[in-house]
């Protein structure tokens, strides 16, 4: 089982900014798509943000676009997630997946076959 490790996230108030990172282990396939889920505590986890790995064209849930970027690093296998203008619905646990099945849905979490562990993004008012 391929295991992404994540870094990054923390607490910082209304609209304030933090970095977060996934790396996938070196010469994986990891598929074409890899990005960001988050789940708040009693609600589904859904999906964020996405960029296709070799294109670089990036995805983002209507909720995020305009305040989060995504981008990658194909020679260190790493994607990154810069979140600004933080507000406190964007409170949750942000997770990186990639390996989409093929014929699967970017915002569906059961579609992806690779997970990471979970960063905590906390944001006050």
């Amino acid at each position: 089982q391929v295991q992404l490790v994540e870094s990054g996230g923390g607490s910082v108030q209304t609209g304030g900014s933090l970095s977060l990172s996934c790396a996938a282990p070196r010469y994986t396939d990891i598929g074409n798509y890899m990005g960001w889920f988050r789940q708040a505590p009693g609600k589904e986890r859904e999906g964020v943000a996405y960029i296709h790995t070799y294109a670089g064209t990036a995805y983002y849930a209507d909720s995020v676009k305009g305040r989060f970027t995504i981008s990658r690093d194909n020679v260190k296998n790493t994607v990154y997630l810069q979140l600004n203008s933080l507000k406190p619905e964007d409170t949750a646990m942000y997770f990186c997946a990639a390996d989409v099945r093929d014929g699967g849905s970017l915002w569906r979490a059961t579609d992806f076959g690779y997970w990471g562990q979970g960063t905590q993004v906390t944001v006050s008012s």
